[in-house]
């Protein structure tokens, strides 16, 4: 799910209670074939007291829940009825040998044109547990999104006790405009977007916004019951933190991954992070309603929305004593508490067990190192900026180089290689061209170079990638996700990577899998992955999950 700016890198790997479940057929897969088609369609929806037509899958908002089973086979007709071009990507699914299926658009296929429709066909391999889908062109993934809940095989059961029920939750954002037009006019003016009205709960604001007390969402349980919330952070920019009134939660996975399970009063959840906790009710119903609460993790320079998301949890009792019970509010780190993060997020650990192994390579054949930040571009002649300058526009870059979006979808330019080279270059640098102190003063020169440049490796390479954020304009948190592949996150810090003292500190026996990390503020972190699908596998960061300082004109690098 980029913001503005866009992050991409790009890998070729060289070929060398729940709703009813969808229609299902048999098929020579170990799993079911699960079939569902998506309309998009424009729907009217209020929120805020404000109404306005949005882009919409089958007219619900959020989408519907996709549901299917380890193993299982996916075929989603997506057929669009609207004016504006779409994709759907299917965040975090591993797509082996499936790159055509996995939806950014001009990465691996062209858009959906009006009137038109594609089939997206894909096999869960290896993987149980929360993800989600999202529309992924433009900012068209800020009202099309929806769950997408991948659960065992049958006869097998979650490695931690079975809950009750299994709820998900989807945080999002509101926008009274038009997200499009936000996006357009940032893009144009180069400045940051404007933030967003309000965050949701599955759709929903809750109380704290003006005319939202009866759009609220609303948890009921039963004393002593334990339920499996699967949490979703589907919001465009926003890192945010999330807390309920006098309860602890247990995490169980992570990125559709379990974990060593821990005990938190608090969560920090990335743009594009899913993370399956287990509550547990009190053993008998409170004289009390509880708020669950959600609000930003910040630290950069841009402007966000500072507001809060709240829904309640009550318990189930007689109607009768749900009367004059006092409302309980819990308590967030503050907006910019960075020790907090670094701390939670040191707690996510693999398994490591013979059934849920955690294949982090041990050799790595490549390494590369990427710097992640900010910078600038010139002003068109005759037109005044709103970036750092009135003569300059905001850009993100990976290793100072700014991705420019093709009109070709890379993957089909791979497969009709004799044009490829017409449409992107080999040749994105491994190092930084121009080392300098990452997380220091920053240089003089912040312009960056434009171009569509990807990285080549061999099929079943391991590989190593270090992403450092910097000081250029601000440092700041960055979300990285990685389209197609997991990886482990096997270090991270602050300050500047050693490349000679840091190494050996790594983690490289139960460190935590997943799909999307978020580039500590002022730091770095180090993930490993083997490439072993043989396919263009593509490293997004910034697509579903987007900055949160807004900076347009997509930015982006490869692998």
């Amino acid at each position: 799910m980029g913001t503005s700016p866009e992050i991409i890198m790009i890998l070729f790997v060289a070929v060398g209670c729940f709703m009813a479940y969808p229609e299902a057929v048999s098929s020579k897969h170990t799993g079911i074939t699960r079939h569902y088609t998506f309309n998009i369609k424009l729907k009217n929806i209020t929120r805020l007291c404000h109404t306005k037509s949005i882009v919409t899958v089958n007219g619900k908002f959020p989408g519907p829940r996709v549901i299917i089973r380890e193993g299982d086979r996916l075929v989603v007709k997506v057929v669009n009825h609207v004016p504006n071009n779409i994709s759907i990507h299917w965040h975090g699914v591993r797509q082996l040998r499936s790159g055509w299926a996995d939806g950014p658009s001009y990465i691996t296929q062209c858009p959906i044109q009006t009137g038109h429709s594609y089939v997206y066909n894909f096999t869960i391999t290896g993987q149980r547990g929360t993800l989600f889908w999202h529309a992924h062109i433009s900012w068209l993934r800020a009202t099309v999104y929806g769950p997408l809940i991948i659960l065992p095989r049958r006869n097998e059961s979650y490695p931690f006790v079975k809950p009750y029920k299994e709820v998900p939750i989807l945080f999002g954002e509101w926008f009274n405009a038009d997200p499009e037009a936000v996006i357009n006019q940032s893009l144009q003016t180069g400045g940051g977007p404007n933030v967003s009205d309000a965050y949701t709960f599955n759709g929903l604001p809750g109380p704290l916004y003006n005319c939202s007390a009866k759009d609220t969402y609303k948890l009921k349980v039963k004393p002593g019951k334990t339920y499996l919330l699967r949490l979703t952070n589907a919001a465009l920019n926003d890192e945010l933190f999330f807390s309920i009134a006098d309860h602890s939660l247990t995490v169980v996975e992570a990125d559709a991954v379990y974990v060593k399970p821990f005990e938190t009063n608090v969560l920090m959840i990335t743009p594009g992070q899913t993370t399956n906790v287990l509550l547990t009710a009190k053993s008998t119903a409170p004289n009390a309603t509880f708020l669950m609460l959600a609000r930003p993790y910040a630290t950069g320079m841009g402007t966000f929305d500072n507001t809060t998301v709240a829904g309640i949890l009550e318990y189930e009792t007689p109607s009768s004593s749900l009367k004059n019970r006092p409302l309980l509010k819990p308590g967030l780190p503050a907006i910019n508490a960075t020790n907090f993060v670094a701390n939670f997020t040191s707690k996510f650990r693999s398994l490591a067990t013979a059934k849920f192994p955690a294949n982090v390579p041990q050799k790595v054949d490549k390494k590369f190192f990427f710097t992640v930040g900010l910078g600038t571009k010139p002003c068109p002649k005759n037109q005044t900026c709103q970036g750092p300058t009135n003569t300059t526009k905001f850009a993100a870059s990976m290793n100072n180089i700014s991705f420019s979006l093709p009109r070709t979808a890379l993957l089909q330019s791979h497969f009709f290689s004799h044009y490829s080279k017409r449409v992107y270059a080999i040749d994105f640098p491994a190092f930084p061209q121009i080392p300098f102190n990452y997380t220091g003063t920053p240089p003089n020169n912040t312009l960056v170079n434009n171009g569509t440049k990807l990285v080549a490796i061999p099929f079943n390479t391991s590989v190593e990638v270090v992403l450092q954020d910097t000081s250029i304009l601000g440092a700041e948190s960055h979300p990285l996700h990685l389209h197609g592949y997991n990886f482990y996150v096997v270090g991270q810090g602050f300050g500047n990577f050693d490349p000679e003292n840091d190494p050996p500190k790594f983690n490289l026996i139960d460190p935590v899998e997943r799909n999307t990390v978020g580039v500590p503020s002022g730091g770095w972190v180090a993930v490993r992955f083997q490439a072993d699908n043989p396919e263009l596998g593509l490293r997004n960061g910034m697509d579903s999950v987007g900055w949160r300082t807004p900076k347009p004109e997509a930015a982006s690098s490869t692998l």
